[in-house]
C-alpha cells in the first residue's frame, strides 16, 4: 500500500486532471469496474493510468510484435505490424485529446488495447477462424468481441485484467472500417449494457454501436487515420501501387504521403470538434477520407496479388481448428492445445468455455509465425535420434 504522501499526490493529481480537463472528458474518478480492486482504488496511479498498464504488459500485447497489419508472408522488414499500428492511434490519439483537452491515459489504453484480438493474419485470418467458429456453434468470429474477452476472461489464466468500464468500451466500439465524418458519444452505460452490447454484437455483426466516451470516439476516428496512409505507404513500398495512382482529390484534398494525410486529418478532426460534443471531420475531409478508404479497399486489400498464398492460410487454419478439437476430446495431454494454453487457465475458464471456444481463443491468440510452426510440427516429420539411446 502507498504512504500517505503518495495517496495525498494521488488525490491532488486527481484534482489537477479535472481542473485541467474539457467538461466533455471523462475523468479518471469516474472510472468503472466489475471487481474491487485495490491496486486501481488505493495505489498512487490514476484509474486509466492503470489500465494502459495492464495492457502493456499483458500476455496479449507482447504477441501484437508478430501479427500482421495488412501485408503478410512478405519479406520487407519496413512494413507494418499490429504493434506499430496501435502504438501510431495511440500516438495520434492522444495529440488530438490534448487538442481537446480529453483524458489522454484513457485513450491510450483503449488505443493500446483495441486490436489484442485480432488472429493470424489479419482480417483474412479472422474471416477464416469466423468461418470455422459458425461451423462448429460459436457464431461469427469478431476481433473487437474477442479482444473484449481476452481482457475478460483469458489473460492472467481466465482471471482477466479487470479494466474499467470505460476501456472495455471503448475496445467493443472501436470499428476503423466505419466511414464516421461525426460521431457522438453514448454515455451512461454500465456493465449490463456492455454485456448487451457484447451479446448484441455477437448475434449482429453489422450492428453499428458508439463508445459511451468522448476519448472512445477519438480511438474509433484515430484508428481510420492511424492506419489509412501507413497503408498506402507500405503498399508502395513493396510495389504494389504507385505514389501516382493516388486520386486526384484525395491527394489535394489530403495530401500524397502518410505524414501529410495524417497531419490533414488530425488538424481538421480537432478544428471540427473543439468545443462540441461530438468528434467530426468537415465535410471536404470527410469524403476525400472515405474515397482514400475505398482506394486502399480496391487497390490494396482486396489485390488478388496480395492473396496468392492465402488459399493455405485458410487450409491450416481449418487443420489447426479439428487438430486441436480431436486432441481436446481426446485428453492427448502433449498437445499444445493444453500444454500451451489450457493447462495455465483456471477451472472457472475451463467450466465456462466449450472445447471449441478453447480452440477459438488459442488459435486467435496466435502470432502469425506461431500459428505455421504448429502447422509444420504436425505435418513435417521430426528426425530421429541417431542411436535411441544405445551405448557407443
Amino acid at each position: 500500500m502507498p504512504g500517505h504522501d503518495l495517496l495525498r499526490l494521488r488525490q491532488e493529481l486527481e484534482l489537477r486532471e479535472q481542473a485541467a480537463l474539457s467538461p466533455l472528458a471523462c475523468p479518471s474518478v469516474a472510472a468503472l469496474r466489475r471487481r474491487l480492486d485495490p491496486v486501481s482504488d488505493s495505489g498512487h496511479r490514476l484509474a486509466f493510468a492503470v489500465d494502459a498498464d495492464r495492457v502493456l504488459h499483458s500476455l496479449a500485447y507482447t504477441r501484437y510484435i508478430d501479427k500482421t497489419q495488412v501485408f503478410s508472408l512478405v519479406d520487407n522488414d519496413h512494413i507494418s505490424h499490429r504493434v506499430l499500428h496501435v502504438q501510431l492511434v495511440s500516438k495520434i490519439g492522444r495529440t488530438v485529446g490534448r487538442l481537446l483537452g480529453l483524458n489522454e491515459d484513457l485513450i491510450e489504453a483503449i488505443a493500446l488495447a483495441h486490436d489484442l484480438g485480432h488472429p493470424p493474419f489479419g482480417h483474412d485470418g479472422e474471416g477464416y477462424l469466423s468461418a470455422l467458429c459458425q461451423e462448429h456453434g460459436l457464431g461469427p468470429f469478431l476481433h473487437n468481441v474477442q479482444s473484449v474477452r481476452f481482457l475478460e476472461s483469458v489473460e492472467r489464466g481466465g482471471r482477466g485484467l479487470n479494466l474499467s468500464l470505460q476501456v472495455l468500451d471503448g475496445v467493443l466500439c472501436h470499428d476503423g472500417e466505419v466511414c464516421d465524418n461525426r460521431l457522438t458519444p453514448w454515455p451512461g452505460k454500465d456493465f449490463a449494457a456492455l454485456d448487451a452490447e457484447l451479446a448484441a454484437k455477437q448475434a449482429d455483426p453489422g450492428l453499428s454501436l458508439r463508445p459511451m466516451t468522448m476519448e472512445g470516439c477519438v480511438v474509433r476516428l484515430c484508428d481510420a487515420v492511424a492506419y489509412v496512409g501507413r497503408d498506402l505507404e507500405d503498399a508502395i513500398n513493396i510495389g504494389l501501387i504507385d505514389r501516382d495512382d493516388l486520386p486526384a482529390e484525395v491527394a489535394r484534398t489530403l495530401g500524397r504521403t502518410n505524414g501529410a494525410i495524417v497531419y490533414r486529418l488530425v488538424e481538421d478532426l480537432a478544428q471540427n470538434s473543439l468545443g462540441r460534443p461530438h468528434l467530426a471531420f468537415s465535410d471536404e475531409v470527410g469524403q476525400a477520407l472515405a474515397q482514400l478508404k475505398r482506394f486502399n479497399l480496391e487497390r490494396i486489400y482486396l489485390n488478388p496479388k496480395i492473396k496468392t498464398q492465402h488459399h493455405k492460410i485458410a487450409e491450416i487454419y481449418r487443420h489447426l481448428f479439428e487438430q486441436y478439437l480431436g486432441d481436446l476430446g481426446g485428453q492427448r495431454r502433449q498437445s499444445p492445445v493444453f500444454a500451451h494454453f489450457l493447462d495455465a487457465m483456471d477451472d472457472d475458464y475451463r467450466q465456462a468455455t466449450p472445447a471449441a471456444g478453447v480452440v477459438r481463443d488459442f488459435i486467435s491468440s496466435m502470432t502469425d509465425d506461431y500459428f505455421l510452426r504448429c502447422y509444420r510440427r504436425l505435418v513435417w516429420p521430426e528426425r530421429l535420434p541417431s542411436r535411441f539411446g544405445a551405448s557407443g
